[in-house]
């Protein structure tokens, strides 16, 4: 069993910056992608930004040029610093990771949603 904690969400003002972090734990033998996606109240999901396990990454292009998506294999963790944040980027975010556990399963799971509110 795979878990993801995540953390960093919060209140900010337009322009300013957030950088959220996602730690797995748990039964993992391999992560192979990491990515970030966010819901907006009466939107559906969407994918933000996106990791392989070779450092290959792709933005939503609402986001490219001010937000980065990074990963420490070492800790488990994928992060996303957000910058010159705006009032449309309000959201719940949500990480996402896949990978093989210790037990030769391949997993998928979702952190639990943190809030990043863009407001004034």
């Amino acid at each position: 069993q795979v878990q993801l904690v995540e953390s960093g969400g919060g209140l900010v003002q337009p322009g300013g910056s957030l950088r959220l972090s996602c730690a797995a734990s748990g039964s993992i033998f391999s992560i192979y992608a990491m990515g970030w996606y966010r819901q907006a109240p009466g939107k559906q999901r969407e994918l933000v930004a996106h990791i392989s396990s070779s450092g290959s990454v792709n933005y939503a292009d609402s986001v490219k040029g001010r937000f980065t998506i990074s990963r420490d294999n070492a800790k488990n963790t994928v992060y996303l610093q957000m910058n010159s944040l705006k009032p449309e980027d309000t959201a719940v975010y949500y990480c996402n990771v896949g990978g093989i556990t210790t037990a030769a399963l391949s997993f998928g799971s979702w952190g639990q949603g943190t809030q990043v509110t863009v407001s004034s």
